[in-house]
């Protein structure tokens, strides 16, 4: 979405984003410029047997964060996910620098999970089959600009392994008729969003963008990965 059209979008309490963080830190990820902390300890579901229960994180870019986030967000086995920026050049990006389209980044969410209860290839699953449309280039249905490609950014070499496997396999099986564009890059940095960008779609189920683009994909979510699915709260 525009910067043009969500300028009139309130900015919501600071709080909102707390939780997040703190995942974010149990995971062992560190903000450019943060600050560690100790974690509090985090009481954790029992995991399959013979699977050891943990934390890990993954980061994805396809159009505007508010709809993927909300698709993570309701995946069983996901912690949290938050709206962020990355693959750009800028130490600290804020949402009017990268809403030009001229700092590199993309509009992402990174995504606190747990291995044992849904797996890396099952995130990409559902990135590639219900967040977004791989097959759209720099850009998401009403929203064009390299901010809104579509990419998988890799924190190790076994999820650029599995990006590129799962790309491969899309493509000899001709699941889309046009080719897919998705970049799988190194993340770099992850730097989060604005607090009034977290749950959107949880603050603003009937705003008309939601309605028209997003809401359908958390319904298509529900509708093709039923074992997957869990309503939020």
């Amino acid at each position: 979405m525009s910067a043009q059209s969500r300028s009139f979008l309130p900015i919501l309490t600071a709080g909102a984003v707390a939780p997040a963080l703190m995942l974010l830190y149990l995971a062992g990820f560190r903000f450019p410029g943060g600050r560690g902390a100790e974690p509090a300890p985090m009481a954790a579901e029992p995991a399959p047997a013979g699977i050891v229960a943990g934390v890990d994180t993954a980061v994805f870019a396809g159009g505007c964060f508010w709809g993927i986030e909300a698709v993570f967000d309701h995946l069983v086995g996901v912690s949290t996910a938050v709206s962020g920026y990355a693959g750009g050049t800028l130490a600290s990006p804020s949402y009017e620098e990268v809403s030009t389209g001229r700092t590199g980044h993309a509009e992402s969410v990174m995504v606190v999970y747990d291995p044992s209860r849904i797996s890396y290839d099952q995130l990409l699953q559902v990135f590639f089959t219900v967040a977004h449309d791989p097959t759209e280039l720099d850009r998401q249905g009403p929203d064009v600009g390299t901010q809104y490609r579509s990419a998988v950014f890799y924190r190790n070499a076994a999820q650029r392994a599995a990006a590129e496997r799962y790309i491969a396999k899309l493509r000899d099986t001709r699941v889309y008729p046009s080719p897919i564009v998705t970049e799988v890059t190194a993340l770099n940095a992850f730097h989060l969003a604005e607090d009034y960008h977290q749950d959107y779609l949880v603050h603003h189920p009937n705003q008309p963008y939601i309605v028209i683009n997003d809401r359908p994909k958390l319904d298509e979510l529900r509708r093709r990965f039923p074992e997957l699915y869990h309503a939020q709260g």
